[in-house]
Order: C-alpha cells, then structure tokens, then sequence
C-alpha cells in the first residue's frame, strides 16, 4: 500500500502489521464437517479431493437438458471476432430470439456495446458500473428480441425467464466472445440457457489474439490457419478446435491450482504455529493458569540450566551467570550458594523448582496482604477470599495474554518478511518450501521461548504502586504557634512575639581529627571517604 500512496501523492501511511492470517483452505478445514452443492464442481473434482478429501457425486437434472451446445468458432484476430459477433446478434435479433453475450471484462463489453450502437441495435449492458439494476436487467434479458451484454460474472444468481414468444424462436441464445481461464465460469454462462428443459443454444467466439489461446495453444492453431491459407474474417469451427481450447483451459486451471497447492503448502507451517498457539491462548481462559504459569517456570529453569550448566562437572558449570539469569527472570536467588551442595544437575533442578513454588507462594501472599488491607470493612472474610482469587486469575490471565499476544503478533510479522524472501534460497540450490519450514520451526521455537521468559518475570516482578490504603494524617503538635499576619492582634492582652534565632551550623569533624563513629581512624580516611562517595 506504501508504494500506491507514493504514487498518488497522498501521506505515506506505516506498513500495514498482520494481526492473523489463515487461507481460505484451512479456514474450512477448521470445520468437523464439509459439504456443498455447486453447478461446475466436475471439473474441479480433483482438487477437491486432495485439498478437502472429498467426493464428488453428479446429480441427474430435474429434466432433460435441450439447450443445443454448438462448436466453438475461432478468427484470425480480435477485431475479425467483433464484427462476427454483431453479425450473429444482428441475424439473432432479426427473428426475434433473445442474445445474452458474454465478455471476458468491462473493457470488452463497452467496445461490442459501441458497435451495436453503430448498427442501430437496442440493447442493455450489465457490467459493474449498473449493479444497482443488475437483477432487473438479467430478468428481462429472456424477453422477445432483448439483447444484453454482461461480463461472464454479472448476474449470478438470478433466473432469466424466457417469454412464451422466446420459446418458440428457440430460446435463450448465450453467445460468449472469449473463454474465460477457468471451465467453471463458461460453464455457468452457458446454464444461463435451457433451465428446466426450455430450449436454448450456447456458443463461444474466439480469436488467436484472446490470452488464453496466445498463450496456452494458439501457436499450433495459427500455424494451420497460415497452412490453409484462411481469411481474416473467415472463421474456423471443427471439434479439434473445441478440444485444443478445452486443453488449453486444463493446462491454466492446472497452473492456477498448482499456485493455490503452493500457497496452502506454506500456509500448512502456519496452521501448525496457529494451532499451538490458539491452543495456549485457550488454556489461559481456562481455569489452569497457576498450573501453566508454574510449568512454564519449570521450562525456563530447564533452559536456564541448560544455557549455564550443560556440563558434566559441577566445577565447570557457570554459577554467577546462573544466579544472574535466574535473579532477572525471578527477581532473587533464595540461596546464591545452591552449587556446594554436591547433588547432579537433575537433582539441583528439582530444588530450583521447589524455589519456584516457594517464589510463588510468596507473591500471591503479598497480593493477598496488600488486597486485604484495601477491602472495605464491610467485606466478609469469605467474600474477601472469592474476590482475591478472582483478582489473582484475572491478574495472571492478563499478563499472559498480553505477552502471548504481542509476541505472535512480532512473530506474524517475521514470518511475512521469511516468505517475501525465501525463494532467493533457490539460487544455493536449495528448496525454498523446505528452508521455510526449517527457518520456520527456529523461529517459532525461540518465540515459545521467550513467551515463556517475558511472561514468568513480568510476572514474578509485578509489585502494586500504591499498595497501602490511605491513612489519616498525623495530629499536629501541641506547641506549635499559628501567627497570621492579616489577623488583627488583640487589644485586651498584649502577645509577646518571639524573637527571630539566627540558624546556627552544627559542629563539623575535622578531616585530620579522630572519626567521631570510634574507629580510632582520622575521619578522612574512614566516614569522610563514605560522606565523599555518597
């Protein structure tokens, strides 16, 4: 989005941040049960069976179907094919029999709309820019002599009725100027006709220059109309024609689902992270969060140990930098000299968990003493205890959702820039998926892991700013002296005022005489260095 704002001048705005993401694929995996109903999912019957494991099974029509599917019809070039194709509705029209054409986008429906104007015929256009009127001007598309132009996508979902007048001058006629990318849409344009028995016909006009046929088969086409020596104008019908554009749509939709496979394939690794971490997320608003704050304890012990005392030999073990990590993530070691005691490193662990517990206990007491002394009077001992232990799991629950979820979020953001980069792996002859996955797996580890740091000391160093209630103020001295100024003095007693005393400045210690604390050291060389630092 930054690189559109450049370009249309606007403020340049911060990267989007994803907060989730998931593929439509896995979305409906998510379900415990699938299931559809579609009019083209024959062809796409493969993918459904290796991207949902499911089957699918073609239901006979309510009537026999009577529409007439004739040849697809291929010319020279683009402009050869529009003229053909306001031939065709002209003769259409001249009888009476309703055209619905079909284009490919907006762009082409406009150009065959300028034509017919051209040629004087009447006719509707439903493209995007009339969604408004859409469901009227698809409706009366099936009335006698009404010709519509529509995109192969506009209109779906509404019934076009042909008239009684339509049915005897042989129905709907679909005429479609260019086959889409995928068998599916063509094959909704052409159900356009024929619905419960009526009579119809479909057919498509093509051209060498449409992208499809250009890019996927056209070539060996073009070659044997050169061979031939055809016309521009002078179209070709013949069922190798039909076959050779039906392969040519099996090989784009092929590499269209290969791109979906591909995405899925990377987004599997996500549904895996996703998963774990959807799962944590659902154990902290459960009731087991003081059991998963103290696993998780036992897991950063485990690392600590790890990282400070992987070695054999308690000498060789790295006591100071233990205590350090330990003293960071807990906020105190309770016995800094735990390595004279000659136990294995398995032995010591169980200690430290012990220590955990403890840690533990003693905060919890902490919060109690402090939610205690801030209780109104009024509260009961045993409502005291309800509303602590409430107070104590939503306090739990919030700093582990709060960690838990910024950390996901920095990670979605890591594995964004991972997938941007990781095909350039293909230059080490490596196999991008496979690096992905393996990259992918690092980084996850270490964000389970640092969840689990961030989340135990913020935890265990949570302290309450003001966590004594407000008490009254001390009573004033007996012998303190109010003197107002603006106050009138009394005349029937006379006040004595007392007189200003000068400050006078304590005795000060010599640098060179004895220290007064009773070293018998000079005060320079004793409290004088301390008075200096301080």
């Amino acid at each position: 989005h930054q690189a559109l704002e450049a370009k249309e001048g606007v403020t340049i705005e911060r990267e989007n941040q994803t907060l989730a993401t998931i593929t439509f694929q896995n979305y409906f995996r998510l379900y415990s049960k699938l299931s559809g109903m579609t009019g083209t999912a024959e062809t796409e019957k493969n993918e459904f069976k290796k991207i949902y494991n499911l089957g699918v099974v073609v239901v006979p029509t309510n009537k026999p179907l009577a529409r007439k599917d004739l040849s697809d019809v291929v010319f020279k070039t683009v402009d050869a094919k529009y003229r053909a194709t306001v031939d065709r509705i002209s003769e259409l029209n001249q009888k009476g029999q309703p055209v619905l054409v079909g284009t490919v986008s907006i762009e082409v429906s406009e150009s065959i709309s300028k034509l017919l104007k051209k040629e004087g015929i009447a006719h509707e256009v439903l493209n995007a820019k009339h969604h408004e009127r859409e469901a009227e001007i698809i409706s009366a598309a099936g009335q006698f002599g009404a010709v519509t132009i529509a995109t192969n996508m506009a209109g779906r979902g509404t019934d076009i009725k042909p008239s009684q007048e339509t049915l005897e001058v042989g129905g709907l006629f679909v005429l479609g100027t260019g086959r889409h990318d995928s068998r599916r849409i063509d094959n909704q344009f052409r159900g356009r006709s024929g619905r419960q028995g009526d009579p119809g016909a479909s057919q498509f006009l093509l051209s060498l220059e449409d992208d499809l046929l250009r890019i996927f088969g056209g070539e060996r086409i073009s070659n044997l109309m050169d061979k031939l020596n055809i016309e521009e104008d002078e179209p070709i019908e013949h069922v190798f024609i039909t076959k050779a554009i039906g392969n040519a749509q099996r090989k784009v939709e092929g590499y269209h689902f290969d791109m979906r496979k591909h995405v899925l394939e990377y987004d599997d690794v996500m549904e895996k992270q996703r998963s774990i971490i959807y799962g944590r997320r659902r154990e902290i608003l459960g009731e087991g969060v003081q059991n998963l704050i103290l696993e998780m304890c036992d897991g950063v012990v485990d690392r600590i140990m790890n990282q400070h005392c992987a070695d054999k030999y308690a000498d060789q073990w790295d006591v100071k930098g233990f205590n350090r990590a330990f003293e960071s993530v807990f906020g105190k070691v309770p016995n800094e000299k735990w390595y004279e005691e000659e136990l294995k490193a398995d032995e010591h662990a169980e200690i430290f968990y012990k220590w955990i517990e403890d840690l533990y206990k003693e905060k919890i007491d902490f919060f109690r003493k402090v939610a205690a002394f801030n209780f109104e009077p009024e509260v009961s001992e045993d409502e005291g205890k309800d509303l602590f232990i409430k107070m104590i799991l939503d306090l739990e629950r919030q700093v582990l959702l709060k960690v838990n979820d910024n950390l996901w979020k920095d990670h979605l953001l890591s594995m964004d820039h991972l997938r941007e980069g990781i095909g350039l792996v293909g230059y080490a002859q490596k196999k991008p998926l496979d690096e992905y996955r393996k990259q992918a797996f690092e980084m996850f580890s270490d964000l389970m892991d640092r969840i689990d740091q961030e989340a135990i000391s913020t935890f265990y160093k949570l302290t309450i700013a003001h966590h004594l209630a407000e008490s009254d103020p001390p009573p004033l001295p007996q012998d303190v002296e109010f003197i107002h100024g603006e106050v009138e003095k009394p005349t029937d007693e006379k006040v004595k005022q007392k007189k200003q005393q000068p400050v006078r400045a304590q005795a000060t210690t010599g640098r060179n005489e004895p220290c007064p604390c009773g070293s018998g050291k000079k005060y320079k060389k004793c409290c004088g260095i301390a008075k200096k630092i301080a």
